[in-house]
Parts: C-alpha cells; sequence; structure tokens
C-alpha cells in the first residue's frame, strides 16, 4: 500500500544541520526572526512557554516535540511571566550548551533546539502538504528517541554531533509520521489521522494521473460529497482537487530534476494529455515552463522534449 507521508518525507528529504542544547534559571524571554526556516524543540526537563508566528503560547513539559516546519518568530519565555521588557540571546556556557536568564543559578530548564534543512528543490510546495505547527506529547516511541537525544547531548562522547545529527534526523521522520495523540495544525498529518480522508489521500498517492473529481474521492471516503468536500478542507488545510494538483506538480518536480525523460512522459505520469497542457499547469504553478526548470534542476541529466536516441 501507498504511504503518502513516507512519500512526502522521501522527497523532503530531511537534514538535522544544527542544534543546540539550552538550559534555563529565573526568568528570561527569547525573540527571533527564522525566516521561514524548519524549526524543532525537545524538552529534556523543566518547562517553557512556547509560542510560534503570532499563535497562542503553549506550556511545553519535560518529553514534549515541538516541530515547525516553516517558523518566522519564535517567543520562548521562562515559565515563571518575565517581565515585558526582558528580551535576551543565549549566552555560550561551555561544552555545547547555552544558557538563558540566570547564569549562576541550577537550570530548572534544558531543552534541545534547532534547525533543518529540507533538502528538496519543491520545500515550499511539500511544506504546503504538512502541518504549519505541531506539537507531541506522551508517544511512547517518540520519548524514546528523545531519551536517546537527551542523553547524547549530555555525553561527551566521540562523534556525538554525527550520531546527535542521526538521531534528530530520525526523530524528525517520525514525528512527521505521528498522528496519534499530536495537536497539530491542518495538513497531511491530520488527514491521514482521519480515516475516511485518509483513503481518499492514498487513491490520490496510488493514481496520480487518474482524472479524480470530487465526486470519486468522496466514494473512496465514502462520504457524501458535501461532507467530504468540508472535511478535507478542514484536516487537510487544502481542496481535494488543490491537494491533487500540489502533489502532481511535486512529481513533476522530482522527475524533471532527476533523469532523462521527455516532458510528455512526465505530463503523462502526473495526469496530463498532453506536453502543452503540462507546461501551462506547471509553468502557472512554478513560475517557469518545465523544459526550463529541468535545465536548471536537472543540468545534465535534465528532461528534453523529444525521445533520447
Amino acid at each position: 500500500m501507498i504511504d503518502p507521508l513516507a512519500e512526502v518525507v522521501s522527497l523532503l528529504r530531511p537534514n538535522a544541520r544544527f542544534s543546540k542544547v539550552v538550559s534555563g534559571a529565573g526568568q528570561w524571554r527569547i525573540k527571533r526572526s527564522d525566516h521561514g526556516r524548519p524549526f524543532y524543540c525537545i524538552v529534556l526537563d523543566g518547562g517553557a512557554h512556547f509560542s510560534v508566528n503570532g499563535h497562542e503560547p503553549l506550556e511545553l513539559q519535560p518529553g514534549d516535540f515541538v516541530l515547525v516546519p516553516a517558523a518566522d518568530r519564535i517567543d520562548m519565555s521562562s515559565l515563571e511571566s518575565p517581565l515585558q521588557d526582558i528580551e535576551m540571546q543565549p549566552i555560550a556556557v561551555g561544552d555545547g550548551e547555552f544558557r538563558v536568564g540566570l547564569q549562576d543559578a541550577p537550570p530548572d530548564l534544558r531543552m534541545v533546539v534547532g534547525h533543518c534543512d529540507f533538502e528538496s528543490p519543491d520545500v515550499a510546495l511539500l511544506v504546503s502538504l504538512l502541518p504549519k505547527f505541531i506539537h507531541i506529547r506522551g508517544e511512547h516511541r517518540l520519548g524514546m528517541l528523545v531519551k536517546l537525544v537527551g542523553d547524547e547531548s549530555r555525553a561527551q562522547r566521540p562523534a556525538r554531533e554525527e550520531v546527535l545529527s542521526r538521531l534528530l534526523e530520525v526523530l524528525l521522520i517520525e514525528a512527521l509520521r505521528c498522528t496519534t495523540g499530536t495537536s497539530a495544525s491542518p495538513g497531511l498529518v491530520l488527514g491521514l489521522a482521519d480515516i475516511r480522508i485518509a483513503n481518499a489521500i492514498r487513491a490520490i498517492h496510488e493514481r496520480p494521473a487518474y482524472a479524480w473529481t470530487v465526486a470519486e474521492l468522496s466514494q473512496e471516503a465514502a462520504l457524501s460529497r458535501s461532507a467530504f468536500f468540508e472535511r478535507f478542507v478542514r484536516t487537510v488545510g487544502l481542496s481535494p482537487m488543490a491537494y491533487l494538483l500540489a502533489w502532481r506538480m511535486a512529481l513533476a518536480k522530482q522527475l524533471l530534476k532527476q533523469s532523462q525523460i521527455r516532458i510528455a512522459d512526465v505530463a503523462e505520469h502526473v495526469g496530463y494529455s498532453s506536453a502543452s497542457t503540462f507546461s501551462v499547469a506547471f509553468s502557472r504553478h512554478v513560475g517557469m515552463p518545465p523544459s526550463e526548470y529541468a535545465l536548471t534542476e536537472g543540468g545534465e541529466h535534465a528532461a528534453v522534449t523529444e525521445p533520447l536516441g
């Protein structure tokens, strides 16, 4: 059976490129702009208030994991409410650890924070299929990974940074595929958590070239057309046809950049009857024609408009 989330994660190619251990004591607040980069946070001990992109603050507890695929504004503060004018930057205290708040007091918070990279050339489109915010609590498998990250972050073993990077990559993937007990905004995670909507999403991924209609997808979900449409938009954050188009464009980009293939064949693979129709749709959503995209991203392996001889 096709696994839609595995396909999206595979195309995203996440890598945990940067992380640091931050401890806190007393009253503190951190505000920063992350310019749409993926951000994650793992609470090892203690707690903190966390808000992203202007949303209501969330109280983080030990073992909590937060993933924001595209973070713009981050606001974190101590559980003991700081004065409004308090704002500071973490200070390096050695051994790869940073401190916020009181520098000479025992820490009442330890967490791993960091950024990851999505190496796909189609990051914006794929990120739009994910929840804007994921907060996971009480998941046993994720909890084991968090403990491993915490243990590795405290130790000074050989190849520590390499091991920590690999653990964080697994943690990111586990978080993206975790649905039960997940507090997430609309996106693919919530859609796959809904059995009815998941059936329609899997149908799209199994047959992306098929000329799906809302009526046919509602049959896959065993719902009336109107109930299906409303439920799909509420859980996924996109209309069924918008999701189908987004996924087709993601597949097309991947095909165009990775191998020598006729654009007409790419068009057929993603459900277009002709290369010209596909080129118009691709140009509208990507901002350049598929032939140009293939040359830009694929280089010597670019897609071609004529059969290979």
